[in-house]
């Protein structure tokens, strides 16, 4: 038997409050494949269309399946790319908030326990930064 290593999972949640109904604001966010409209990022189909098991490319070197998906919302996990060894996943949803309101959410979720301290704090931070960035471009275009 292998011996077990718990991880100690980092979680950033980004949030966008917009007022707009969830359905609108999830037609507008909701493609998988549209990361590079968010990102300013290339992103192409590497299988699938645009369902649970399918998957995108990154760039040149970050590969990532969808996972889970519901009516507003989707995970994926990155098994190629810099973030892979940490187990990274992320998750994008609308949720209402009231007539007319909804809030995107951009959750990430990844193993910091190999970090040192110093690379902790600049991957947070990092991370923050470049999808607080998409959570803004998300809510600039619902709001267009």
């Amino acid at each position: 038997m292998s011996e077990r290593q718990d991880g100690d999972y980092a979680v950033i949640m980004i949030r966008g409050e917009v007022d707009r109904p969830v359905g609108h604001v999830w037609a507008v966010i909701g493609g998988f494949f549209d990361l590079d409209k968010w990102l300013g990022v290339p992103c192409a189909v590497q299988a699938g269309t645009g369902g649970v098991g399918s998957v995108r490319r990154i760039g040149d070197a970050i590969v990532e399946p969808m996972i889970a998906a519901t009516g507003y919302s989707y995970s994926y996990v990155q098994t190629e790319g810099p973030m892979a060894p940490y187990c990274y996943h992320g998750t994008v949803a609308a949720e209402a908030r009231g007539e007319g309101r909804a809030e995107i959410v951009y959750t990430l979720v990844y193993d910091q326990s190999s970090m040192d301290e110093e690379t902790r704090a600049s991957e947070r931070a990092r991370l923050e930064g470049r999808f607080g960035g998409a959570v803004d471009a998300m809510k600039r275009a619902v709001l267009a």
